[in-house]
Parts: structure tokens; sequence; C-alpha cells
């Protein structure tokens, strides 16, 4: 078998690892059973909301069941099939079979990713929030580069992108913006983003120093309807005012804008996109969504793990590095994954880096765990 093919073999082998690990195969089988059984009780169509429920559950074991199953198989007679050629001197077979090999890898590595998402939120839509943080109209620049880096990503995936809010930076950039994000597990995917990005490049302002800036992702997902997220009207205090964006296309400059602060949490969202009646709803749903993340971080580690690093936008919290001068290069700091084209992240080539992020959390490092490993 030649080496390419032998790679892929590789390959596949651990994709199936990670889909063993993440189905919990050595309880699947038994889960199944368990399923099976409920599924036969005369009263369970009683509870109309909780028999779909049930079914949808165990319809998603037996799909992850047959996908891992049948790439195995598929793995498995190639191999067979590749040595059987080897045997027989019989090249167009192994040739067949290995690239038959080849390309279950590629498909092997879709369900990978696909496995990785199967949070509680991570099928939702998602806000994303990116605030400057240290480092004046230099971080603003960047909090600007970072929107449009997310934007791009999300065109590319077909996602829905609506501007929530933004507020323009006092000489250049932007100070803050707020995005909806909808699509096919768009939390899921930018689940990993939220953190601190440094940036360490040329000063394009004149100086032709090398600065280091920062600015902050916050991703939390979209509320669903079914999900009752209760707020008290004591709670929050509303307030209406009159945007401070650019104006023209992406932010009006009518008094519509509209910002809510949650006292318990101290949680403040805003949105300055529509008519101030839509504003209020916008907020309000952003407003269950950060307090919907909230409760996720209490009860699932690993999307607390992903917002360990959240902290202020400066020294000593950054997630990941994109330096442009002295050399170029793209660092993840939790999980190592790095690229040197640094132009192909700020247009938003991110897969990568979610994905090394995602494998991670299945691994159950923490941040510093991964980064000692480093």
């Amino acid at each position: 078998m030649r080496a390419e093919a032998q790679n892929a073999v590789d390959a596949v082998e651990k994709s199936l690892e990670l889909l063993g690990q993440r189905l919990g195969l050595d309880t699947a089988q038994h889960r199944l059973e368990e399923f099976n059984a409920r599924t036969e009780d005369p009263d369970l169509w009683n509870d109309p909301a909780k028999a779909q429920k049930l079914m949808r559950e165990r319809q998603l074991l037996v799909d992850a069941l047959d996908t891992y199953n049948g790439l195995k198989q598929e793995l498995s007679d190639n191999i067979e099939l590749a040595e059987l050629g080897e045997m027989e001197e019989d090249a167009e077979v192994v040739t067949e079979a290995e690239n038959a090999i080849i390309a279950l890898e590629k498909r092997a590595a879709e369900k990978e990713l696909e496995a990785l998402l199967n949070g509680e939120a991570d099928g939702n839509d998602t806000f994303l929030e990116i605030n400057a943080g240290a480092g004046g109209t230099e971080a603003c620049d960047w909090a600007q580069m970072l929107q449009r880096m997310y934007v791009r990503w999300a065109e590319k995936r077909g996602f829905k992108v609506e501007l929530q809010s933004e507020e323009a930076g006092s000489e250049a950039g932007i100070k803050s913006c707020a995005y909806k994000i909808s699509g096919t597990n768009a939390y899921g995917w930018l689940k990993s983003e939220s953190g601190v990005h440094r940036l360490v490049r040329i000063s394009p302002f004149g100086k032709g120093t090398r600065e280091t800036s920062f600015a902050s992702v916050w991703v939390y997902p979209v509320v669903d309807d079914n999900i009752e997220i209760e707020v008290n009207p004591a709670d929050i205090r509303i307030d209406t005012y009159r945007s401070s964006g650019a104006g023209g296309q992406h932010v009006n400059t009518t008094d519509s804008a509209v910002r809510i602060t949650h006292a318990p949490t101290g949680i403040v969202v805003t949105s300055s996109e529509k008519s101030q009646h839509q504003n209020r709803d916008i907020a309000m749903k952003a407003l269950k969504s950060r307090l919907y993340q909230m409760e996720l971080d209490k009860r699932n580690e690993a999307i607390n793990a992903a917002h360990e690093s959240k902290g202020s936008a400066g020294w000593g919290n950054q997630i990941r590095s994109y330096v442009l001068q002295p050399y170029q290069m793209v660092k993840d700091l939790r999980t190592n994954h790095e690229t040197s084209d640094t132009s192909g992240v700020l247009d938003g080539d991110l897969d990568g880096f979610m994905a090394a992020t995602l494998a991670m959390d299945v691994s159950g490092k923490s941040r510093s765990e991964a980064q000692a490993e480093g």
C-alpha cells in the first residue's frame, strides 16, 4: 500500500477513535436498548412533546452508530481488498482500494467534525459580540478586522448575518459590534472563538512602530422558543439613546437605540439597527440568550472551558495570537494549532482552529493542560 493510502488509513482510524469516544461506544448499545424499551411504552404519546424529544434522541443515537459502524466496515473491507490485490499482484484492484480509502478519509473527517457538534445548544443560531480592548485606536482597528473576519467566515458557510449594533471608534475602526448569525450549528462552531484575540503588527497609523492590540470576542447561543428563560421586569433597566455609530448602511443615527441592563448579573445588551420597538425585542432576546449561556456554563464544563480565558481584553488573557510582523503566524494558545497563512485566516479561514478546539474539548483537556503539553 502506497504511503498516501497508509496515511489515509491512519487518519480514518483516528477519526473512528474520536467518533467512538464521542458516541460513548461502550454504553451505546445499552442506551439504544433502553430507548427501544421506552418507545414501546403505550403511555409514551400521552405527552407528545416528551415523546418527540425521546424519538429524536433515539434517532440521533441510531444515526451515530450507523455512521461509526459503516465507516469502520468500509475501511476494513478496503484494507482487505488492497491486501488481496497485492497478494494476487493485481495493481488495478490495489489502486481501486487505495483510492477508496483516500476518499473515505475525507468523509470520516467530516463525520468527525459533525460528531463534535452535539452539545446542548450547538445546533442553535448564535450572537457574536466584539469589543476593542487595550490599545486605543489600534485596538478599534483590530476589532474591525475581526468583524470582517467573522462575517467572511459566516458568509462562506452560507449563514445569515444580521448586524445588531455597532459603535464606531473615535478615530478609526469600531469600539464594539454585535451580530446574530443564523445557520446549522452556528453556535457550535463559533463558541470556541470566545476570548481575547491579540494582534502584533506594524502600526498603519503613521507611527512605523510595532504595536500590540487586543479585542475580545463573546459568543452565546440564541435561545430556542422552547427554552423558558424568566426575566423579572424589576431586575432590568431599559434606556433609549441616539446611536453613536457612523450611520449609513450599517448603523442608524435616530433615537431608536436600546440598552438593557440586567442588575443581578450586570449583563448589558444593546441594539441600534431597527425601530425602537424592534430594538427592544432584539435586546431582550439577546439578554435571555446571555442568561441561558450562563446556565450552560454552570452545567457544561466543556463550554465553560471554552470561555475560561475571557477576562479583560489585555495581556495574559488571550486565546489566540495573530502576528503580522516580524513574521507571519496565527497561533491558538489553547491547542497550539497554527498557520502562516495570516491573510487566509483574516479572510475567514477559521475551520482548522475551530476543529482543533472542539477536539480538545472532547478530550477533556483544560486550556492550561493543553498549553503545558505544548
